[in-house]
């Protein structure tokens, strides 16, 4: 039978019809709160999430569904004065769920030109009348406990279920311990929930309590990062999450009836970051011929990026095309992957002879035809083709590609570390301007750094030649490199790089 487009679209109505049918049908779980429960757009960005973004892995979602209106820099009161807290009272029907945590923001000065997010303190009727310096307006700014109960009984009033958490614990330590907030945000969160004779779940000490058998130094880098002490990684809020069900399954709530017996946790996917170079970036399983990608893992956020260093060693660019190596790394490229290019070093050799790895001077069109000792005959292309063909298919895979001059070696002419930069080095950024893409000049930003240590040091960097680095060098080379893509403008790469204040806090290398 023939499908009409009337029939197709039809189809399409009935199925949304359905869908919303279906939709209504199930209890919706609605989360409001902070950013813990929510951190930004709850996309992960900059590694931090909130639980309310996890909870739904825990329960039955074919008979569950989940919305989170959870808004970060929000208190119990600015949540409701903005309208939010309306926006979901609107939704809600009878059976539904909500979900209630604030409290991280509500300690904030009761009126300033900043936030004017603070709550009173306590659970009393005690109200305090203010000129909202913000919004210009009288406002009457009333207890904690008092925004809390009125979400509560809102949402009573509706026929739902709410479900009053304490704001989970900072990543601050003291002997081994984190704080509790059991004399104010969360004692009073539960005197409003006991009053109101609806579920409380202490988040703050059940989640204390599993971070502290994990110990300080597990948990940050991990489930916190060094960073931030308040909002949780991606783990951390699987964690909060795991508190809160665990919380569920020993209360009354009919919401432990949609609780997964054995849940499967889905992590975001890790972002790739692939090197693609020479012997200068690669692993080369040699201690005297350490590549400075072998080192650089360490200075990302690890909990989200995997480090695949592509490099390999005596390649050019020209090799590196020829073997399939690129092939083969572009087949494991996903969209939002970053790949940084870095080639030079072996581009200079002979193009029609012995290795058969030298490409042609600049980054114009010009071709040689080469019958190659297998008698083959190969298309040779310039250093600049080359690196174009690598920028132009990584954005056709959806990837970012991040064009790097190559490493300085060890040889210093008048005093001054030697560099290529009427050659490689001034190609590569060529490139890299022609092709709108990033360019960081790692062959002087490293040579700066030789020349600030003197020969004399810099050369225990270099065992084995005047081109390949140890260990040590390696990871000066890593950390410049590291460093530079902290700072390139625009990048979201920045965003995977550690901080220098986490780098500070890394445990000590052997690197000798």
């Amino acid at each position: 039978m023939r499908i009409t487009k009337f029939m197709f679209l039809a189809f399409i109505a009935l199925f949304l019809v359905q869908w919303q049918a279906e939709a209504q049908q199930k209890i919706t779980i609605y989360t409001v709160g902070d950013s813990t429960v929510k951190n930004g757009r709850g996309d992960g960005t900059g590694g931090l999430w909130g639980w309310g973004d996890y909870i739904g892995q825990f329960l039955d979602t074919t008979k569950v569904r989940i919305e989170n209106h959870a808004l970060g820099g929000t208190s119990s009161r600015t949540y409701q004065n903005l309208g939010l807290w309306d926006a979901v009272y609107k939704k809600l029907k009878k059976g539904d769920y909500v979900l209630i945590q604030w409290g991280h923001n509500d300690d904030g000065p009761l009126n300033d030109t900043i936030r004017a997010r603070g709550t009173i303190k306590g659970i009393s009727d005690k109200t305090e009348e203010i000129d909202n310096m913000i919004t210009k307006k009288h406002e009457v700014v009333h207890t904690y406990g008092w925004y809390i109960r009125k979400v509560v009984k809102e949402a009573k009033e509706k026929g739902a279920i709410p479900v009053v958490m304490s704001p989970i614990p900072r990543n601050t330590w003291k002997d081994g311990k984190l704080p509790r907030n059991n004399t104010s945000y969360g004692l009073w969160a539960k005197q409003i929930a006991d009053q109101e004779k609806v579920t409380f779940i202490d988040l703050n000490d059940r989640m204390a309590k599993k971070l502290e058998q994990i110990g300080e130094a597990k948990v940050t880098g991990n489930y916190f990062y060094q960073k931030d002490h308040t909002h949780p990684s991606a783990k951390g809020a699987v964690l909060a999450a795991s508190c809160i069900i665990d919380g569920l399954k020993v209360s009354t709530n009919p919401l432990k009836n949609y609780i997964v017996e054995n849940p499967v946790i889905k992590l975001p996917r890790k972002i790739n970051v692939f090197l693609i170079g020479d012997s200068t970036m690669a692993n080369n399983n040699n201690e005297n011929a350490v590549g400075w990608g072998t080192m650089v893992p360490r200075y990302f956020d690890t909990t989200r990026v995997e480090i695949i260093n592509k490099a390999r060693g005596g390649r050019s660019s020209r090799t590196f095309d020829y073997e399939g190596l690129w092939d083969k790394t572009k087949s494991e490229i996903q969209p939002g992957d970053f790949v940084i290019i870095q080639f030079g070093h072996n581009d200079a050799g002979k193009i029609d002879s012995e290795k058969f790895r030298g490409s042609i001077n600049g980054i114009g069109e010009e071709t040689q035809q080469v019958n190659r000792a297998d008698s083959i005959m190969e298309t040779v292309h310039t250093f600049g083709w080359y690196m174009k063909k690598y920028i132009r298919e990584a954005r056709e895979k959806g990837a970012t590609p991040i064009v790097m001059s190559l490493t300085p070696r060890n040889e210093w002419p008048n005093g001054k570390v030697e560099q290529r930069k009427e050659t490689y080095v001034e190609w590569a950024q060529e490139v890299a301007a022609e092709e709108k893409a990033d360019y960081i000049d790692l062959s002087d930003k490293v040579a700066q750094k030789y020349e600030a240590l003197g020969q004399e040091k810099v050369k225990e960097f270099f065992p084995k030649d005047h081109t390949h680095t140890g260990r040590a060098g390696a990871n000066a080379v890593a950390e410049t490199a590291a460093e530079e893509l902290r700072n390139l403008k625009g990048s979201k790469i920045r965003d995977l790089v550690l901080s220098k204040k986490e780098i500070e806090a890394l445990p000590a290398l052997e690197l000798k």
